[in-house]
């Protein structure tokens, strides 16, 4: 905005003088610095602020330190000015400043201090009263016990006499919240004063670049910030200052019959979903059952030195002799513990999750990775199997597949396998063009174009996404546990319902272990 200084130059009326030719034309261009003024007023919205906000940009633009420019307009209206002139992410934070400092004015003037703690006497004096039945009860039986229900009398009866000492304390501090309120207010209400240039300065220089920003004063924006900021005001002034007289705003006016009548659809839906797809999900449940079975025959039922030489040999290839080391260590670890079937069932199930969650991610993330349209639509499905707690979605997943290692193993597909689809689709479309249209241009075809040139350059972020599949896959161990799968996350479980710290540290060191060996072997490969 340097160049804003432009705007205090003025025209030299005697340097537009006709040429001999009687060129006259160039008398009536605008200068830069009148082009500049024009699209002032433009932005501004209001011409008898031009002159100001003009020489005001001038000052902040003419040098890189800061400069001290009030503005009153902004300082008066606070949020309302930063709304009006599309600055939401200034003036969002003032108007939650302002309002914490409009409530606590409110509340020291207006406002009752004590109201929670005549509530806690009014419940001991609802105790006071029992003791003192028990007590009559116990001088007429003359039983053992009126010494120790005098005591309870007593501490009561102190209780409520400190609570009464700190309603005077809270009353007598009223005023010091209003004052710190309004410290607060004046506080905001200078440094919006001080800021509203700046940022208005820098709103200029970008909207000089990109039209398509917010300027000018629409009266629907004026209107929308004015409406809203008075709404919060009032709001939090009626509820903290005079304790919600209305009583509205405390409870969401709920209607428990909404809540019954959206479980009774719930429980309708999935019965009849039950019913309808038992063929479909019984041939799921089977086909993911005899997967697992090969999978347990190959880790579980092996002799032990072959499984074991074999993950070893294979993390030597792809991680180094280091990683192998590591590998022979963990799986040690895991024997000499009494945690190798445990470990190797673990593996079975991570194994048979990550396969299928890998064999569908990869296909359909090439698939969406050229279509925007249907990667649109399976965002928000992604999105929703990431963010959704895993404890939620297992109900249903339970009602479908009831429970057992099938249930455990959709469960874990659902969480882990997002990744691998998000960045295959990531890593295709970091694929140069200029690399496609070269390998179009010596007549490839789409199949070779696809396997000899954009998966080979995707190949990073897709080993990124099958890495965070299998780890994702893998922090579910414990969780799928709970509905019958066996393996290391059962160890955890059981340490957890029995407080057992040295078993459940055992465990999930033998868990972090199999995703380290398994980090490396694909992580190595990546390399």
């Amino acid at each position: 905005m340097n160049s804003d200084s432009k705007l205090e130059s003025n025209s030299n009326p005697d340097s537009a003088t006709d040429s001999k030719s009687g060129a006259g034309s160039n008398a009536d261009s605008a200068t830069p610095a009148e082009d500049r003024v024009e699209l002032l007023k433009q932005f501004i919205g209001l011409k008898r602020s031009t002159h100001y906000y003009r020489r005001e940009f001038t000052r902040i633009g003419d040098t890189t330190a800061f400069v001290w420019s009030f503005n009153l307009s902004a300082a008066l209206l606070g949020p309302v000015w930063f709304g009006m002139r599309g600055l939401w992410k200034w003036g969002l934070p003032f108007v939650i400043v302002e309002t914490f400092a409009l409530t606590r004015i409110m509340r020291g003037l207006f406002g009752d201090l004590s109201v929670e703690a005549r509530e806690r006497i009014a419940g001991i004096e609802g105790t006071l009263r029992l003791r003192y039945e028990q007590l009559q009860s116990a001088v007429e039986n003359q039983t053992d016990k009126v010494d120790t229900i005098r005591g309870w009398i007593t501490a009561l009866e102190r209780e409520i006499a400190n609570i009464e000492l700190d309603i005077k304390a809270a009353e007598e501090s009223a005023v010091w919240v209003a004052v710190f309120g309004a410290t607060v207010l004046l506080a905001v209400k200078l440094a919006q004063g001080f800021l509203a240039n700046k940022i208005l300065e820098k709103r200029f220089s970008e909207w000089l670049s990109d039209r398509a920003l917010k300027s000018a004063l629409a009266p629907a924006g004026v209107c929308l910030s004015a409406a809203f900021v008075l709404f919060v005001y009032a709001v939090g002034a009626l509820f903290y200052g005079f304790n919600d007289p209305t009583e509205v705003l405390g409870d969401f006016p709920a209607n428990p019959s909404y809540r019954l009548a959206a479980i009774d659809w719930i429980v309708a839906f999935f019965a009849w979903l039950t019913d309808a797809g038992a063929g479909v999900f019984y041939f799921i449940s089977y086909g993911i059952r005899v997967f697992l079975d090969q999978l347990e025959v190959l880790f579980v039922q092996t002799p032990w030195p072959l499984v074991a030489g074999f993950i070893i040999l294979l993390t030597g290839l792809t991680a180094g002799v280091r990683g192998a080391a590591f590998a022979a260590a963990s799986l040690a670890f895991m024997g000499i513990l009494e945690f190798w079937e445990k470990a190797m069932t673990t593996l079975a199930l991570l194994g048979t999750a990550a396969c299928i969650s890998i064999s569908i991610g990869i296909p359909l993330g090439v698939f969406c990775a050229r279509r925007e349209r249907f990667y649109s639509v399976i965002r928000p499905i992604m999105d929703f199997m990431q963010t959704m707690p895993s404890f939620v979605f297992m109900i249903p997943v339970i009602a479908l597949f009831s429970v057992g290692k099938p249930a455990a193993i959709v469960i874990t597909m659902i969480f882990g396998g997002t990744p691998v689809v998000r960045l295959t689709v990531l890593g295709l479309r970091g694929v140069p063009e200029s690399i496609r249209e070269a390998a179009i241009a010596f007549g490839a075809s789409k199949w070779y174009l696809l396997t000899k040139v954009d998966l080979p350059l995707a190949a990073p972020s897709i080993f990124a996404g099958i890495n965070q599949t299998i780890m994702l896959s893998l922090a579910m161990v414990v969780v799928a546990s709970l509905i019958g799968a066996k393996g290391l996350g059962e160890d955890v479980l059981e340490a957890l319902q029995y407080a057992n710290v040295g078993q459940g540290i055992l465990a999930g060191f033998a868990i972090l272990f199999c995703a380290m060996i398994l980090n490396r072997i694909i992580q190595g490969g990546n390399r």
